[in-house]
């Protein structure tokens, strides 16, 4: 199992960045959209992800630990090494807590956990109307959905800042940062 180096990502960390990185754009993305226009069709599908997404995370953390922090590629200023590894750990611990959040959102208001129709918590129908649920916890399913939409809008404020670093190291320092990270070995000073 290849670890990381300063020339090149292993393919463990390019899998884990892309897959969790586009998981959580495309969260992100249905969640304000569902949000935004009360339509809730896409509940289901966007819970079953969300436990994917926990999984990868859970993973790219284990793997991060076991490999390390990627060694940057050039040298910067001081303020953009902060910077970087402040969003790097806004951006892990954001992959972690937005479907932890989720989770108990979910299932303290007494709605099911599913995963691609099956169901990993079950719903709390109430027996009397059991097209209804009842929560299980309702003021901790509503702390954890002010969590989760307070996070949300981290992660995305984060994934912007990302973009434009990655951006900034391929098009103004040329330092292939952007290459390893879509599996290219780069020139190191």
């Amino acid at each position: 199992m290849m670890k990381d180096t300063r020339q090149q990502f292993s393919k463990i960390t390019i899998s884990l960045h892309w897959s969790v990185a586009l998981l959580m754009i495309a969260l992100l993305a249905v969640g304000i959209y569902m949000t935004e226009n009360k339509d809730y069709s896409l509940y289901g599908l966007h819970k079953s992800f969300g436990v994917i997404v926990l999984v990868l995370a859970l993973g790219r953390v284990y793997w991060r630990m076991k490999n390390g922090w990627p060694l940057a590629a050039g040298n910067y200023k001081a303020w953009e090494h902060k910077l970087a590894h402040a969003v790097h750990w806004v951006l892990i611990l954001g992959t972690l807590i937005m479907p932890v959040s989720g989770v108990i959102m979910s299932s303290m208001g007494g709605h099911n956990i599913p995963l691609f129709g099956i169901d990993l918590i079950p719903a709390n129908h109430d027996p009397a109307n059991p097209q209804d649920v009842l929560p299980r916890n309702a003021e901790l399913g509503e702390m954890a959905e002010e969590v989760h939409e307070i996070v949300g809008y981290l992660l995305i404020a984060c994934i912007v800042l990302h973009i434009a670093g990655a951006l900034k190291h391929h098009i103004i320092d040329k330092d292939g940062t952007l290459m390893r990270m879509k599996g290219k070995r780069i020139d190191v000073e």
